[in-house]
Parts: structure tokens; sequence; C-alpha cells
């Protein structure tokens, strides 16, 4: 998509601190974060909202979501963490690319 910021992010045309990247997925530093630790787990593949995942998504969500606890293990957050999907305008999603907001304070 031309006008997403993740999008963006993804393919670098725009900086972030990166955490963690592979072919399928980028997570990086919120910009705004709302703990100590708030990081963004994207798929580079673009897609709105969980709302318009499909089947064609199974296994990149998955994959995504096996790899939320091994970042923020990674990130200090040995004591827990939260994990967050906005979904859709009423869910509170402020960027529409499908993003896992992994938060926490650091053990």
């Amino acid at each position: 998509m031309d006008n997403c910021i993740f999008c963006k992010i993804a393919t670098k045309d725009i900086p972030a601190q990166t955490i963690y990247e592979d072919d399928e997925m980028l997570c990086f530093k919120d910009i705004r974060p709302a703990a100590p630790v708030h990081l963004l787990l994207i798929p580079k593949v673009h897609f709105d909202s969980l709302a318009h995942a499909t089947a064609e998504h199974q296994t990149l969500l998955g994959k995504m979501m096996l790899k939320v606890p091994q970042i923020a293990h990674e990130a200090g957050l040995t004591d827990g963490f939260k994990t967050l999907i906005n979904t859709g305008k009423g869910g509170g999603q402020e960027v529409f690319h499908l993003h896992i907001h992994i938060m926490g304070t650091p053990a």
C-alpha cells in the first residue's frame, strides 16, 4: 500500500528501531510507547486488520504469535507481557496494517 506507514517501515523507506526481522515479519519500537517496553510486530505483507485476515494468512499469523514470547523475553519482559491487537476504527486501530503490540515492564 502506497500510503501505509508500516509498509514503508517494512521496506526501509521510513526508519524504525528494529528489534527483530525475518522474511515475513518485522518488530520495532513504538514511537509513542504506552509502557516501558512497547514494541510492534507487523507482517511484511499488507492487510488492514485481523478482520481482513484470510486463510492465506493463517500460517503467518501462527508464526507471529509464536514469535511474540521470544521477542518479549529478549526485550527483558521475563516476568510477563501484554499483547494487544486493535481491530478496526471502533477497536482503537490507528494504523490500518495489522500489528501486534507487545508491552510490559522489564523484570
